[in-house]
């Protein structure tokens, strides 16, 4: 017998009032995946990117891209009542009662956090942790860069880069300076009164803000240095890659990618006490577009989640 769950579903591309409260039928998983429980979803600002139509995707659609949950039926690695945290993506996403997910984007949630905490993670962990552990594997002796130091993704980065020995420079609001000192910024610069270009000489800069910001971020950079680029979307980016080529520095526009095994490593950060993931508000799924609001402001401070009872 087939069992009805519920899930925000959208039938057309738009605001946040496109966002509804639906039902379906339970996913049933296909090869190499397993059926998860969700108990909570991160809300990232890809989110409001898809729901708008900003990323092609299909209707109806599901928006959300990780969660945490307890695995409902067996797969190879996890079995049922176990609690995990990962990545799944529309037009199936977190945003619901179930999720059928590949193995392989899954790893134990970490077990110093709650399913809240751990659902605020996956999606921002790893576009924190992907870029200095492959594109520009950060260590001792180097000098980041964080824009929006104090974001979602930012307030991880920072963390993850001083957890691998680097001196790490954050930009934000002067208001946001003492929640970043105390997760581990060496020195902070307020964009509203300070131009960050003028002062720094650093080996790479994580840029979730883009336009402007990527030109101004190249006179920053050591001879070598790399500027990553995380937004996805936007301006063309033909005239940052020809000036970095031009000064010998390298661009890359980086996109996340599923990973077990990153998120595994993520999780020994986070049990080990050298990642913390701030919860700037919790809604319940219903309010799902009350939260599109609130990212699409871009003045949230961390992540805000979706909690799902069922």
């Amino acid at each position: 017998m087939l069992v009805p769950m519920r899930k925000i579903q959208q039938v057309s591309f738009g605001g946040p009032a496109v966002l509804q409260l639906a039902e379906s039928e339970k996913p049933v998983p296909g090869e190499g995946q397993v059926l998860v429980r969700v108990r909570a979803a991160g809300v990232n600002p890809a989110d409001w990117k898809i729901r708008n139509g900003l990323v092609v995707g299909d209707l109806p659609l599901t928006v959300g891209l990780d969660f945490s949950g307890v695995v409902d039926s067996a797969g190879t690695r996890f079995k049922p009542g176990d609690e995990v945290y990962g990545v799944t993506f529309p037009p199936n996403g977190s945003y619901a009662e179930y999720v059928a997910v590949s193995e392989d984007a899954l790893a134990a949630k970490p077990e110093s956090l709650d399913h809240v905490e751990a659902a605020a993670l996956p999606i921002a962990a790893l576009t924190a942790w992907q870029p200095f552990t492959r594109l520009f594997p950060v260590g001792p002796g180097h000098r980041v860069l964080v824009h929006a130091a104090a974001g979602g993704v930012g307030h991880l980065a920072v963390q993850i880069a001083k957890a691998k020995g680097a001196y790490v420079i954050g930009t934000a609001r002067e208001a946001k300076h003492a929640f970043l000192r105390d997760l581990g910024a060496d020195e902070l610069i307020d964009y509203t009164t300070s131009d960050f270009s003028k002062s720094q000489v650093v080996d790479v800069v994580l840029d979730p803000i883009s336009g402007d910001y990527g030109p101004r971020s190249l006179d920053t950079l050591k001879p070598g240095g790399s500027l990553i680029d995380i937004v996805g979307h936007g301006p063309d980016r033909t005239e940052v890659r020809r000036k970095a080529e031009e000064l010998g520095l390298r661009f890359d526009e980086f996109y996340v990618s599923p990973s077990g095994s990153d998120l595994a490593e993520i999780a020994a950060l986070a049990d080990a006490g050298s990642l913390r993931v701030s919860i700037a508000e919790v809604l319940p799924l219903e309010q799902a577009a009350k939260a599109h609001e609130l990212s699409e402001s871009g003045r949230v401070q961390g992540k805000l989640v979706l909690t799902i009872q069922g």
